[in-house]
Order: structure tokens, then C-alpha cells, then sequence
């Protein structure tokens, strides 16, 4: 008797004060990366997290913990308390994907060869310069026209929106 296993395709919807966001993921190209996202969302880690850096033409980036806080100063500085190795592929950093992001550990200002546990990106134009150093795990297939009114939010000069853009995160499996 051959026994038969269903493929799991999870999709993720980001809903912000500006619209939703759909997300598939690239478990084949990196498994590791998409089952600590969705573990998250299951989670529900990112609800309340904002998207703490809007970089025109570059990225949006959210999941830190920290952006919670009142203080501006720490976003984009906190993890869930660990680091994924990279799983690197040949995904390209296209308009849409979604990468996870590194930052500085608390610790030090360096910037970690590791991927942050929960901060990600989503890229707003092609930036093939970030091709093969950041872990593509997913991509946008609905809600790019959000992503955008994201990327155009007023921000200071630490690109973190000036009217904080809160998200909540729900997974379909």
C-alpha cells in the first residue's frame, strides 16, 4: 500500500490600517526559515509589531518585537531571543519577495551574518545587491498596491513611519 502525503502550502495574510497582504512561501528553498515564520503567526508574535523601516525604492521591513514599545530608538533592534543560519538560494530579491532581515544584535552594533528570528522584508523594487546574502523564503501574491502606500508613509529620519503601521498576521493552512 503507497501512502499518499499532502503537500502543505500555508499562506499568510498581513492585514495593516492600510489593507491586506497575502504571502506564499519557498519551503523547498528554505524549510527552516518558513516553519519559524508561520510557528510565529500560529503564535501570534507579529500581532501588534509595526513596520519600523520604510525605505523607498529599497524595502519595508517589520517583526520586531520591540517596535511595540513607545520607544522609537529600539525598533529594529529586537528577536525573538535567537538567529536562523541562512539558507541562501538562488531566489532572486525581486520586487515582492520577502527576506529575512539582519540586524544588530543587542549586544553589539555589528551586523550579524545570521537572519534575525523575526524581522523580515519585503522588497518594494528588484534589489538583485541583496541576491544570495539574505535568506528569500516567501513572496507577496496579493497586496503589492499596500505594500506601496506602506513605502510612501511619512518617517523620520531612521526611516521608521511617523504614524506607527501596526500589523496582525493569520495563517490558512
Amino acid at each position: 500500500m503507497t501512502m499518499q502525503f499532502q503537500k502543505i502550502d500555508p499562506r499568510v495574510t498581513i492585514t495593516t490600517p492600510f489593507g491586506e497582504i497575502k504571502i506564499r512561501f519557498y519551503p523547498d528553498d528554505a524549510p527552516r526559515h518558513v516553519e519559524n515564520f508561520i510557528k510565529l503567526v500560529k503564535m501570534g508574535f507579529y500581532n501588534g509589531t509595526t513596520f519600523h523601516r520604510v525605505v523607498p525604492g529599497f524595502i519595508i521591513q517589520g517583526g520586531d518585537p520591540l517596535s511595540k514599545n513607545a520607544d522609537r530608538l529600539l525598533h529594529g533592534t529586537g528577536s525573538p531571543g535567537y538567529w536562523l543560519n541562512p539558507e541562501t538560494s538562488d531566489r532572486p530579491n525581486k520586487r515582492g519577495a520577502i527576506g529575512m532581515a539582519k540586524v544588530p544584535r543587542e549586544s553589539n552594533s555589528t551586523r550579524d551574518p545570521n537572519d534575525n528570528g523575526s524581522q523580515f522584508f519585503i522588497n518594494v523594487n528588484d534589489n538583485s545587491g541583496l541576491d544570495r546574502t539574505y535568506t528569500v523564503f516567501g513572496e507577496v501574491f496579493r497586496g503589492m498596491d499596500i505594500v506601496d502606500k506602506i513605502v510612501a508613509s511619512p518617517r523620520d529620519e531612521f526611516d521608521n513611519p511617523l504614524q506607527a503601521i501596526p500589523m496582525k498576521m493569520t495563517v490558512k493552512e
